[in-house]
């Protein structure tokens, strides 16, 4: 029974009830869709992928669907441990089918995540688990019985074992029945009208994707000033594709040959990520160091642990990536002993870099 009188106001104005009508068939749609060899968690990337569906979306599909309809067993856990061999979580659970899995990750920068984790394809992901990490796990048949109960709470655990790096002994009732893996198929993107102006920026005909472009010379008001010929930029092992997410690089490690990573490195870094985000609005630049985000940048500086040799990562997230190397060009120059090529103007001034 509905008891707030605001239940029904997103529904009063014309785009509140066309989103509210969208996500219902969407709903119902996903529900035609699911069976034993469709999983809830590729259908939803499949979706994502095709820009067939918003990524707000999936919380309360995946709550609708799986608890409220199939009445799934669910667990949310804390990580207290990360797998080193993510996967072997695909080569094992692959073989339970007796039982449908779901896996929702907290990702600190992309959100809410769902992968089925009998998928190969996520076992990369898996691999960026992080300790401490919230994680919700889904197990159930769509025949709600005892025994079936008993089964998914028996894949649970079996789940967590395998995620945290622990040995799971599989039960025999786990290997028999017909929720076994289906490679999901590509979803058609949505139509694009005919005549439509390409983005800005983007010559009509070009291809879309990451671009790297080649690297060019900060503007100084030195003509002496250029960038270290000395590549210091490593990349680290190349991130999965997020399911159904927007594009994200993979972790670009920038090495500090400056004494110190000091105040005015920080400045020149903050000065250069706010020259990215004027060119490319639609693109995040996210920091890391010593395997953790860094929200704010000025704590590199105020921990004084960043010195000669450090390396700072950082990678990029949206679509239609672009001058990825020349970024990383100028994070090596802002991170070495020329990082005054950056400072000209006052602290607000917004640098034509890209």
């Amino acid at each position: 029974m509905v008891e707030s009188a605001c239940f029904y106001t997103r529904l009063a104005d014309r785009e509140g009830f066309n989103a509210s009508v969208r996500h219902i068939n969407r709903t119902l749609d996903l529900l035609d869709v699911c069976s034993p060899k469709n999983n809830l968690a590729d259908e939803i990337n499949r979706l994502l992928s095709a820009k067939n569906l918003e990524a707000e979306e999936i919380p309360s599909l995946v709550h609708m669907l799986l608890l409220e309809k199939f009445k799934y067993r669910a667990v949310s856990r804390n990580l207290t441990s990360v797998s080193a061999t993510p996967a072997a979580i695909a080569d094992e659970t692959s073989k339970w089918k007796a039982v449908d899995l779901v896996l929702a990750y907290h990702h600190p920068d992309l959100g809410f995540l769902v992968l089925n984790p009998k998928n190969p394809q996520n076992a990369a992901l898996i691999e960026s688990f992080r300790k401490y990490e919230l994680i919700v796990l889904y197990a159930g048949t769509q025949k709600q019985t005892p025994e079936a109960l008993k089964l998914a709470e028996s894949a649970i655990n079996g789940l967590i074992d395998l995620v945290e790096g622990r040995s799971f002994k599989t039960p025999t009732a786990l290997l028999s029945g017909s929720y076994f893996f289906v490679a999901p198929k590509k979803e058609k993107p949505a139509v694009v009208p005919k005549g439509r102006k390409p983005k800005a920026g983007q010559k009509a005909g070009a291809r879309s994707g990451p671009k790297f472009v080649s690297p060019a010379v900060v503007p100084s008001a030195r003509s002496d000033q250029s960038v270290p010929q000395k590549s210091s930029v490593t990349v680290a092992e190349a991130n999965p594709p997020v399911p159904g997410q927007s594009k994200m690089t993979p972790l670009i490690s920038v090495v500090v040959s400056n004494e110190l990573f000091h105040n005015g490195n920080v400045e020149a870094w903050k000065r250069i990520i706010r020259s990215y985000n004027a060119k490319y609005p639609n693109l995040q630049v996210f920091i890391y160091y010593d395997g953790e985000r860094i929200v704010d940048i000025n704590t590199l500086f105020k921990w004084g642990k960043v010195k000669h040799g450090s390396c700072i990562q950082f990678r990029v997230s949206g679509d239609d990536i672009q001058d990825l190397a020349k970024l990383s060009r100028y994070f090596r120059q802002g991170a070495s002993p020329q990082f005054e090529a950056f400072l000209h103007g006052s602290p607000d001034t917004v640098m034509n870099l890209f």
